[in-house]
């Protein structure tokens, strides 16, 4: 059952120190009133001051919904500066499309914004707040790091969660486990436009951090929602929908089938990560970063099937 979220005031992570250099992150209009930053293709480093996801805003007449905030307390200013200079309505909602840091840290931006998010997202980020922390701070420096504390989700969802913006209502709808287990989507019925977060990956390989024969499945249902266009966690400000699903659907078909051959030969976890997928290294930016960590979650995944 859906329920219309009323949006009212909490707290979620502190303001960090931004750098007086820093300017407004640059946004782009790719439907009326939708915005939205390009992160980097890339691992996060001191050259891209870890901007390497997609984020974004939509606009309604009485606030607006910030989608993803960046990997840094830094970034989250960067797109609050991006959101005062495109209107003057205020941030009403945050809204994470998962756990992962380059989607979350910025939150440290929106104080006393509330924070809309899949209802398994506050205990998996809790479980690896620490491990994240430290990795950001080895990765750009503690500085970097400074400001964060645990997420806190205000409107956890299941299901779908409708969010009335004043004249613009956006869907929430809650995932099975697929690229993590606290995966959301957020749509605007009034653009046609479709924010996947990171159940979608255009140009930078897909990450398997939860189950990817389920992730398979999610695909499929997400295939039906009647967006015009969407906006992937990583790759393309914009792409067309559902085309944009094949090449991500084949690399995980890929993933899956490759591993229960090997598992049906006798092989072992080396030989699929040596072979799995191997097809597709032409096809994607950082694969060799991620696809051995694919096959072996996918090996886990798929031994006792």
């Amino acid at each position: 059952m859906m329920a219309v979220l009323l949006l009212d005031v909490a707290l979620c992570l502190v303001v960090a120190a931004v750098p007086a250099s820093a300017e407004p992150l640059t946004v782009t209009e790719i439907a009326p009133g939708v915005f939205v930053h390009r992160g980097a293709v890339a691992e996060p480093a001191p050259d891209n001051r870890g901007d390497t996801a997609n984020m974004g805003f939509i606009v309604g007449e009485s606030g607006v919904a910030v989608i993803d905030t960046g990997g840094t307390p830094e970034l989250g200013h960067r797109l609050r500066d991006a959101i005062a200079a495109r209107t003057d309505k205020p941030p009403v909602i945050v809204i994470n499309t998962h756990m992962h840091p380059d989607h979350v840290f910025g939150n440290a931006a929106f104080a006393g914004v509330p924070v809309a998010g899949h209802a398994n997202l506050q205990d998996a980020a809790a479980a690896r707040q620490e491990i994240y922390g430290r990795r950001l701070a080895d990765e750009l420096g503690a500085q970097a790091a400074a400001g964060i504390l645990p997420l806190r989700v205000e409107r956890p969802v299941t299901g779908e969660l409708q969010i009335d913006l004043g004249g613009r209502t956006l869907v929430l709808a809650a995932h099975p486990t697929a690229h993590t287990n606290n995966d959301l989507t957020v749509f605007d019925p009034q653009t046609g436009t479709l924010f996947t977060g990171d159940l979608l990956f255009v140009d930078h390989i897909p990450v398997v951090d939860g189950n990817a024969v389920g992730w398979l499945r999610v695909l499929d249902a997400l295939s039906r929602v009647p967006a015009a266009r969407a906006v992937p966690g990583h790759g393309p400000l914009v792409v067309a929908w559902p085309d944009a699903l094949a090449a991500e659907r084949q690399y995980l078909t890929a993933l899956v089938d490759g591993v229960r051959q090997v598992l049906k030969a006798g092989g072992g976890i080396r030989d699929a990560v040596a072979s799995v997928a191997a097809d597709e290294r032409s096809l994607w930016l950082l694969f060799d970063a991620y696809n051995p960590r694919n096959v072996t979650a996918t090996f886990a995944e798929l031994e006792w099937e």
